[in-house]
């Protein structure tokens, strides 16, 4: 349980930063090749850099957009406004007093007074959206979803606008997938069940908004919702201010041989959903182009079998197979699509440039608990990764 001057520390931490950084889930402070950059990528204040294996977010260049969290393959940066958890509160709410439909408006939308604010969510900037909170309301039975911004070319925002648009169609993609019919809208105005009747509604809405939102989040850092979070970060804070070898801030130890692995949990929640929208058996589209889970494809003429793109694997995706392989000089690797997140990071840690990684799935596998063989080259003499005994 933490201290009451480790709390401190925290909420002072929390209450400058739209977004923390769980360094350790990320692939380029894992491995210095690593070529993932698309938090930095999507970033339209330039607010985050990654170099010499450390992740770091400029608190005072963000603009608390959030599309760097719906990027990132690892979950690696942790949203603080809002956090998950009173989004999807918010988001509860709201869609029972618009009679089931789904409303999520961005705060320059607020603020012109046009919509009910006891029938939208809000958020800084629709970037925040990720496609695990979309596919998890439709199953949930809601049959439109209606994500309205503020059609503004000064708003600080709009460079966000394509990253809200990849999330949108990627949801879309995956809802299709398993055949369903629910709309997800990317609009300007409010539907009009959802526009306010009475302005001075949400005129006194905005203004209570404004005296009771200053410093929220960083008094609930110590409730429930927020504990492992909160954990995690005062881990970091602690890490911070001893001097630590990059093997130890990522627990590696001697004689490993492999690096620690985290589970994809975002992967896990939207196929959990997926299987309540349609039947995994019979799923609508037999492929699909996704940025949420990735394939891959090895050259086994180039494979050398060093067991590289095993060892850096970040959600276990790629594990060494005790399967052998008929052929001599061959050898299998086992691989499982649903907890591969895209990172990239196996055929960045290739030696011999082999492996591929393909935004391309086969639906029907996504489901499937039997990971998949990949024929590989079999292991040289004396190689220290696969031909280990753990």
């Amino acid at each position: 349980m933490p201290n009451l001057n480790d709390l401190m520390e925290m909420m002072d931490a929390l209450e400058t930063k739209a977004i923390i950084t769980i360094p350790t889930f990320c692939v380029a402070v894992r491995n210095r090749h690593s070529s993932c950059r698309k938090c930095a990528d999507v970033c339209l204040a330039d607010a985050i850099t990654i170099e010499k294996n450390e992740l770091n977010i400029d608190a005072g260049a963000c603009v608390a957009c959030g599309a760097c969290v719906a990027v990132c393959p690892t979950s690696a940066l942790v949203p603080m406004d809002p956090m998950p958890d009173d989004l999807a509160a918010a988001v509860a709410d709201t869609t029972n007093a618009a009679g089931g439909l789904t409303v999520i408006a961005c705060a320059r939308k607020a603020a012109r007074n046009v919509g009910d604010p006891d029938k939208y969510a809000m958020v800084p900037c629709l970037g925040r959206m990720e496609e695990e909170l979309l596919v998890e309301l439709v199953a949930r039975g809601i049959p439109e979803i209606c994500l309205v911004d503020g059609d503004c070319s000064t708003c600080k925002y709009r460079g966000a606008v394509p990253a809200i648009n990849d999330t949108v169609e990627s949801a879309r993609a995956l809802l299709a997938a398993m055949g369903s019919d629910a709309a997800i809208t990317h609009t300007s105005e409010f539907p009009a069940s959802v526009q306010v009747a009475d302005m001075r509604k949400a005129v006194g809405a905005a203004r209570r908004e404004f005296f009771t939102s200053s410093g929220h989040y960083a008094k609930d850092v110590a409730k429930s919702a927020a504990e492992k979070m909160v954990n995690e970060k005062l881990a970091q804070l602690n890490l911070q201010k001893q001097e630590q070898s990059l093997r130890e801030k990522l627990g590696v130890k001697n004689g490993a041989g492999k690096m620690p692995t985290i589970t994809a949990e975002r992967n896990l929640n939207i196929l959990d959903a997926m299987s309540r929208i349609g039947d995994p058996d019979n799923p609508a589209e037999p492929e699909m182009f996704t940025r949420i889970f990735g394939d891959v494809e090895v050259d086994v003429e180039k494979c050398s079998g060093c067991g590289m793109c095993v060892m850096f694997c970040p959600t276990d995706a790629l594990r060494k197979s005790l399967d052998k392989h008929p052929e001599e000089g061959k050898a299998y690797m086992e691989f499982s699509v649903a907890d591969c997140v895209q990172c990239n990071l196996c055929a960045d840690a290739c030696l011999k440039k082999c492996i591929e990684v393909i935004p391309v799935v086969r639906t029907a596998e996504l489901f499937d608990f039997e990971p998949r063989l990949v024929e590989i080259s079999a292991s040289k003499t004396g190689n220290k990764l696969f031909n280990r005994k753990k």
